[in-house]
């Protein structure tokens, strides 16, 4: 059986999670720390090369000023705890999105993750931060149109955040949410696509075995006949 190289994961459901035990929604974002150390873990042991998880998308600075900020204060606060873990187990921590107007200190933390693990080679983390699918291709457009190179789909692909990145194989969804929500629109163009109703701090490593079987039960075309 074929094992994916890369796996990335929308993880949804987080203020729903909160809502329904009379938690405020941080509590949420909270506990879904303990569902990125799980499906870490069983990356690893299923030997995926890459896996990337949508923290932040572009459009999540529609809610409120609040939940923003505590947000960020989380991702800071998982960067600075999780990151020496990571690197005890070989994991480079990689962070895709608009950086520009991420607070200082959450930038710093960014910096200190992606620097004290460049050098491992085991397993690639990648965090979707301030991220849209649309907002990384028109990067790319403008740096291919600045170029001058051909428009060709490699030429194009020179200014996404990290160009070195393989398509993902296998898209995981929580909450049960029909939707790709802007995530790796160009990269997604034939990717598997596995959805549960399960929200993301209830998700764990059974689970994403269990998506990891079902993609592995799957036939990948391409476009092409079986």
């Amino acid at each position: 059986m074929t094992t994916p190289r890369h796996v990335a994961i929308i993880m949804d459901g987080n203020g729903r999670w909160a809502e329904a035990r009379g938690l405020p929604r941080y509590r949420g974002h909270m506990a879904g720390q303990q569902a990125i150390r799980e499906v870490t873990e069983a990356s690893l042991e299923s030997g995926i090369e890459w896996l990337t998880l949508f923290a932040f998308s572009t459009e999540n600075w529609r809610r409120s000023s609040e939940e923003v900020a505590t947000l960020f204060d989380l991702f800071e606060a998982v960067l600075k705890e999780e990151t020496p873990t990571l690197v005890d187990k070989g994991v480079r921590v990689r962070i895709i999105g608009e950086r520009s107007n991420l607070p200082p200190s959450l930038l710093k933390a960014i910096s200190e993750a992606e620097e004290m693990s460049r050098r491992c080679n085991k397993m690639n983390l990648v965090g979707a931060l301030n991220y849209g699918g649309r907002q990384e291709i028109l990067r790319a457009a403008k740096r291919l149109l600045q170029s001058g190179e051909d428009a060709t789909e490699n030429n194009l692909a020179k200014g996404f955040y990290l160009p070195e990145m393989p398509d993902p194989d296998l898209i995981i969804r929580t909450s049960g949410e029909l939707r790709i929500s802007n995530f790796l629109l160009w990269q997604s163009a034939y990717s598997e696509i596995w959805v549960t109703d399960t929200l993301w701090p209830d998700f764990t490593k059974e689970d994403f075995v269990r998506a990891i079987e079902e993609y592995q039960s799957r036939e990948r075309r391409f476009g092409g006949h079986s």
